[in-house]
């Protein structure tokens, strides 16, 4: 059978991505090379075509994980003045919807606690994505007039991952979503967002 030139690229990309799944739904112990390729279509001997280890395939998953999250970030930068794409962020970080969803959410609430346990190279991954999103944030709130003191977008950071961390783990819902909530109109009261709906419009 005769494979096109970008075949074995496309599958290297499918596997990337369907460890990124995994990576975020189960943690990084508990993605099993066999499982993953028997998912892909393909048998557990064909892993070493395209990478030379288990610690190499996590580590290129997990940068495909942040440079996904970042094209979702720019998806609503793109679309919305800068206020109102930041509300619009904060509110898609501390939803339900992203509590509920760890496989397609974000990198840094589903594998911060699995970290002291990984290799130098994984560790590295995720260290550079973690200074690329709040390079991000930082940039985002400059273009919004927001003054970036004392480490305010590393800190944004930190609130929104461990609000959405902890209301992972409360098993009432309603207080859950209260949780969120709460932390949505914190940060939105910090960053002077409070008066700008999600809709990207002024409530007054």
């Amino acid at each position: 059978m005769r494979y096109s030139e970008t075949h074995k690229a496309e599958t290297h990309a499918k596997l990337v991505k369907l460890a990124g799944r995994v990576l975020r739904e189960k943690g990084p112990d508990k993605l099993a090379v066999a499982e993953l390729m028997a998912a892909a279509g393909l048998t557990h001997g064909g892993f070493y075509a395209h990478f030379k280890s288990k610690d190499a395939l996590l580590a290129e998953a997990l940068q495909g994980v942040f440079e996904e999250s970042r094209q979702k970030r720019r998806a609503v930068a793109d679309v919305l003045p800068p206020r109102e794409a930041l509300v619009r962020y904060i509110d898609l970080y501390l939803s339900p919807a992203h509590r509920d969803r760890p496989a397609t959410g974000c990198p840094v609430v589903a594998l911060n606690s699995d970290l002291p346990r990984q290799s130098r190279r994984f560790r590295a991954a995720f260290d550079a994505g973690v200074t690329m999103l709040v390079a991000d944030l930082d940039d985002w709130f400059k273009a919004a007039g927001i003054a970036d003191g004392d480490g305010l977008a590393a800190s944004v950071l930190a609130a929104m991952a461990g609000a959405v961390a902890v209301s992972r783990g409360i098993v009432d819902k309603r207080l859950s979503d209260a949780l969120l909530a709460a932390t949505r109109d914190s940060i939105k009261t910090r960053l002077g967002l409070l008066d700008i709906s999600d809709s990207g419009t002024s409530k007054h």
